[in-house]
């Protein structure tokens, strides 16, 4: 409930006095329900969905469902209709608002106003740049340059490499690719030699590595940085005749079907047919990981029920290689704290389903919440 709610429900209260009192218990100890919104932005990726089965599977939790009235909307792509949303929960008494900006800055002035009205504003991922919103998300310069670092290593500093980069105008793809390409500068052997937009989407990435091959062949190309795609990549690169042997190294997603790929041919795995198989293939996988919205809103009640919690929240970059790929047989809670991070296709048949599921700190959801938005008992 808004703070300054808070206060007249509590003077309304104080007026009824000793009648108030006797009522039932349960009564009494009655507590209307946090109205909490969840402001989504572009949503056309795997990722997106993951994120949102997360956060409504933290406030159908049991720790949180007496507490919490959650309410979602999705602007698109589209800072102004956010903006326009963002207000409009505002006005409909929102207590707080949990967001992936599809801005860092547009928003401020909103963010602003929410704030000045009680309203708590928690982004996740992305990041608003307002000092009175709570940022919750990995470091994203850290992401592209630990990966890029690991690309130009996999090429000892020279090759042909193409860039597919993410949603334009986020943070998260604008600082994780200013990073890359600033490790890429710093060797005058690597080329980038074509970019695309993909979107964070195994479908765009498709679509857009499909024009830059009509114009260059994959024995054109040394490596692969793609913020989504590597899964792609390496099955288009199998389409085309190429061998497990000659995957192009790709620095990427942490999609669970280039997880698998990325274990040693011949691993068994339940379900899962070629090429969402093990196949060795070099591989960097990271991701910011979905649980970020669920730990957001997890935080915004803290908050709310007057915990102080921290403004900028980072959390641990997942960074998986074939070095450290670790198969889970079921992805129970026991099997992810142990550390495993690739998760069994039979039962997960979307191959661009993220892994990176994990964190001590929302215990209330694990793989049934990632994968169809059901908390942990």
């Amino acid at each position: 409930m808004n703070i300054f709610r808070k206060f007249a429900a509590l003077g309304s209260l104080a007026a009824l006095g000793a009648a108030a009192a006797i009522g039932a218990p349960g009564e009494a100890q009655a507590q209307e329900k946090h109205k909490i919104f969840l402001s989504m932005s572009y949503i056309g990726n795997d990722w997106q969905a993951e994120a949102a089965n997360m956060i409504k599977a933290m406030a159908a939790h049991s720790s949180m469902a007496d507490k919490v009235d959650l309410q979602v909307q999705v602007a698109g792509p589209n800072a102004q209709r956010q903006i326009q949303q963002i207000n409009a929960m505002v006005q409909a008494g929102a207590d707080a608002i949990v967001v992936f900006p599809i801005s860092p800055t547009a928003l401020n002035s909103v963010v602003k106003n929410a704030c000045d009205k009680g309203v708590l504003v928690f982004a996740y991922d992305a990041e608003i740049t307002e000092p009175c919103a709570y940022n919750i998300s990995i470091d994203q310069e850290e992401a592209g340059r630990v990966t890029a670092e690991w690309l130009v290593e996999q090429l000892n500093g020279e090759g042909d490499i193409v860039v597919v980069t993410g949603v334009p105008g986020t943070s998260v793809d604008t600082l994780r690719t200013q990073a890359a390409k600033e490790v890429f500068d710093q060797h005058p052997g690597i080329n980038i030699v074509a970019e695309a937009v993909g979107m964070w989407s195994q479908a765009v990435a498709r679509t857009e590595m499909s024009k830059i091959l009509a114009t260059r062949g994959w024995d054109d190309i040394d490596g692969l940085w793609m913020q989504v795609g590597c899964y792609t990549a390496n099955a288009m690169q199998l389409e085309a005749g190429k061998t497990a042997e000659e995957l192009l190294p790709c620095a990427g997603e942490g999609a669970n079907g280039g997880r698998i790929q990325m274990l040693a041919a011949g691993t068994e795995v339940e379900g899962g047919d070629c090429p969402y198989c093990p196949m060795g293939a070099p591989r960097i996988s990271y991701a910011s990981p979905p649980y970020s919205g669920a730990l957001a809103l997890k935080k915004a009640v803290q908050a709310l029920e007057g915990a102080e919690v921290e403004k900028r929240i980072t959390l641990p970059l997942p960074v998986v290689t074939n070095e450290t790929i670790k198969y889970c047989e079921t992805g129970s809670w026991d099997e992810m704290a142990a550390g495993c991070n690739a998760f069994p296709p039979a039962l997960v048949p979307n191959p661009g389903w993220f892994a990176s599921i994990f964190s001590e700190e929302t215990p209330e959801v694990g793989f049934q919440a990632a994968l169809i938005g059901q908390p942990e008992m």
